[in-house]
């Protein structure tokens, strides 16, 4: 039966001895405590040393283990930092070349339309070169025609003069 007050004791006590829990109040001694623990630890008690060594050693080694534990995830997370920190910097050098690459297209489209008005005066003269060059082969057949014509017409009048 658990109660609200620490223990039910008989009335014969003082209020002080009341109030505070003491060997009395414990499970092996019959009376109930407001704790639900099973635990048989009473303070006043001896204990077998080897249990207790054997407890020592299994909380040292409990202790060693969380210890290992929270030693290897702090390396872990310390690992993380360092990556995030190389990813940023790395993302940082990326930022600033495409920052350059943009200047450079940037820069490369001025010149180019500055240039333009030379490349499209250029484009008119390769197509007056080439229609130039078509007159001269119409030209070059016309007097290759011309001049066997003026061969026919000169061997016709020797042989009419002679």
């Amino acid at each position: 039966m658990a109660s609200s007050e620490p223990c039910h004791v008989e009335s014969d006590k003082t209020e002080q001895e009341i109030k505070s829990p003491s060997v009395e109040c414990s499970p092996k001694k019959g009376l109930t405590t407001l704790s639900t623990s099973t635990s048989s630890y009473e303070p006043l008690e001896t204990h077998d040393p080897t249990l207790n060594r054997l407890a020592v050693t299994m909380f040292q080694k409990v202790h060693e283990y969380l210890q290992a534990e929270l030693t290897s995830s702090e390396s872990e997370y310390q690992l993380l930092e360092q990556m995030n920190k190389v990813t940023a910097d790395k993302y940082r050098d990326l930022t600033q070349v495409a920052a350059n690459v943009g200047k450079g297209i940037i820069e490369l489209n001025a010149k180019f339309k500055s240039l333009e008005i030379y490349l499209e005066q250029i484009d008119q003269i390769e197509d007056n070169i080439s229609k130039l060059e078509h007159a001269a082969y119409k030209l070059d057949a016309y007097t290759v025609r011309l001049e066997n014509k003026f061969k026919a017409l000169t061997a016709e009048k020797r042989q009419q003069c002679t």
